[in-house]
């Protein structure tokens, strides 16, 4: 009952509150005399420092589904869940220089999304649409799993209902305010938010890893609490330590993680809202070190098995919710106020991510398709308006996720999305390189590898559904003779790159026309105040900074 919880929800409420106050603050907060350009509502003004940086990206990474899901995975199957800390530290090197490249061509041309540099990189609006319509079906689930994190926290304290409505009644109403102030603020809001989200976070994560190893006897004692129920699993994977059938899934579901995360618009947008090369850089050395507090995050898992945690049950009879694990070893370990610090922190952290996700979805549909295909003499004012309502649109699709599916589904939608997500890999990531691959051999490979990532989703299952069930793809299914998996959106992008870089080598024989590119080499260089930014893309830079009064 939620009188149980009365101190948890009252102090709950008042951060929850708290935040959305400062969301709506943010609208007056580094902001220009005009919001009307997506430069201002979509990028916060293209002015954000180190800091702003560092907190904006770190918490639009590292989610409230990274503090309930990552824990909830040690908690069921062990070893196989520490795959998200490797792959959040893998990526850093991998993107150090990509995302310099980024910042520079789109600060130069103006561009808001990925999307828009692909345009103009390979002359092709086809290839722009499928990238930005990737990155909009890719980012939906993901958005929708930020509600996940509230509703476990939410029904960890009792706070709902019997009826559809009453139990998804609490995170309409977070969403509507998450709106609200999104909506008057735009990247701001999220941007002035992660303050305060990243800190209650590593509050309470040092706290746990300092107080509940004492109380639960010590690390030895929770490794051997895990250790002994892995034991007793009838799941051959489920352990400590990874074994033989797990290891080429663990490998490749990282790598492909890895190579996924900076694909996603939600990440390319908080890279963009830099103010120069060196912020960028800095950031890039310095947020492995939230992979640190990620594997902590993950040992949470552990400790609930030592201190004894029984999920909640699941929406489905004879379930269980295994994302309520890190919630309920708050609620049984901690004091009733500091759990309540504990919950808001995950709330905030579902929050921040949210924000960013949706704007970066909307800037894709208003760049990239209202833009390209419906109005393309639209104003700034007009463009920043669509994208404004977009956002609330993508905000609603999201909830309606949450009301109307599966939970445990949405989660397998995640993975499904990295699948997508990864399939943008050879025009955004290797178009920041190279301009060999031809934009029709891009396209197809797009929609072969979109296709097979797809089948092979289709045929991997779960003890719940008999489709789309995870991302682990059983070998047997190719004619091995083996129990091993592999991660889909590794075997996918893989075929993709092949089938682009053939049809390009026949297309180029063939002397098919392959239209003209819109960058030049020194434009991957450019930095902040360079002369030669495209009139128009770089607002006056007095203004932008100056405060409302």
């Amino acid at each position: 009952m939620w009188r149980d919880h009365l101190t948890e929800i009252i102090v709950f409420t008042f951060l929850f509150l708290l935040v959305s106050v400062m969301g709506f603050v943010a609208a007056r907060w580094r902001a220009p005399k005009d919001m009307a350009h997506l430069d201002e509502w979509g990028l916060g003004g293209r002015s954000f420092g180190g800091w702003i940086t560092w907190f904006l990206v770190g918490g639009d990474l590292y989610t409230a589904y990274t503090f309930v899901a990552v824990p909830a995975l040690m908690f069921g199957a062990g070893a196989m869940g520490f795959f998200a800390v490797p792959y959040t530290i893998v990526i850093y090197p991998l993107v150090f220089l990509v995302l310099v490249r980024l910042w520079s061509v789109s600060h130069r041309h103006g561009f808001v999304t990925p999307a828009d540099f692909v345009r103009n990189r390979f002359d092709s609006p086809v290839l722009a649409l499928l990238i930005a319509i990737t990155g909009i079906v890719a980012t939906m689930p993901y958005i929708a799993l930020q509600l996940v994190g509230i509703e476990a926290v939410l029904k960890t304290m009792g706070v709902t209902g019997d009826n559809a409505l009453a139990r998804h009644l609490p995170i309409i109403i977070a969403f509507a305010i998450l709106a609200a102030y999104t909506y008057q603020s735009g990247l701001r809001a999220p941007a002035l938010i992660a303050f305060v989200k990243d800190s209650l976070i590593y509050i309470v994560i040092l706290v746990a890893v300092i107080y509940l190893p004492y109380k639960l006897g010590g690390w030895g004692d929770i490794f051997d609490a895990a250790d002994a129920k892995f034991q007793a699993s009838q799941r051959a994977d489920d352990g400590i330590l990874l074994n033989g059938n797990n290891q080429l899934q663990y490998v490749t579901l990282a790598f492909g993680s890895a190579l996924a995360l900076f694909l996603y618009p939600h990440s390319i947008t908080g890279v963009l809202a830099s103010r120069n090369r060196d912020v960028i850089k800095r950031n890039m050395s310095a947020l492995p070190a939230y992979s640190l507090l990620l594997g902590l995050i993950a040992l949470l898992g552990y400790m609930a098995i030592a201190a004894g945690v029984k999920p909640l049950p699941g929406a489905k009879e004879g379930t269980v919710d295994s994302n309520t694990v890190v919630p309920l070893l708050f609620d049984q370990q901690f004091p009733d106020w500091f759990a309540g610090v504990a919950y808001a922190a995950i709330g905030i952290g579902a929050l921040v991510p949210a924000a960013i996700m949706s704007i970066a979805a909307a800037n894709l549909f208003t760049r990239n398709i209202y833009k390209e295909y419906l109005k393309r003499d639209a104003s700034p004012a007009q463009e920043a308006n669509v994208s404004k309502i977009t956002s609330l649109v993508v905000k609603v699709g999201a909830v309606a996720c949450i009301v109307f599916l599966d939970p445990q589904f949405s989660i397998d939608l995640q993975l499904i999305g990295g699948v997508i997500i990864l399939q943008t890999l050879p025009a955004v990531a290797l178009g920041l390189y190279t301009r060999w691959f031809h934009r029709t051999g891009l396209i197809v490979g797009w929609a072969v590898g979109m296709g097979l990532g797809m089948w092979m989703l289709y045929q991997v299952a779960s003890p719940t559904r008999k489709h789309f069930g995870g991302s682990a793809f059983p070998l047997s299914e190719f004619g091995f003779d083996t129990t091993k998996t592999i991660y889909v959106g590794i075997v996918a992008v893989a075929v993709n790159l092949a089938v682009a870089a053939l049809l390009t080598l026949a297309l180029r024989a063939a002397k098919v026309e392959d239209g003209a590119d819109g960058t030049e080499p020194d434009d991957y260089f450019a930095d902040e105040g360079d002369p030669r930014v495209t009139p128009g893309t770089e607002r006056d830079a007095d203004s932008a900074r100056e405060p409302v009064a």
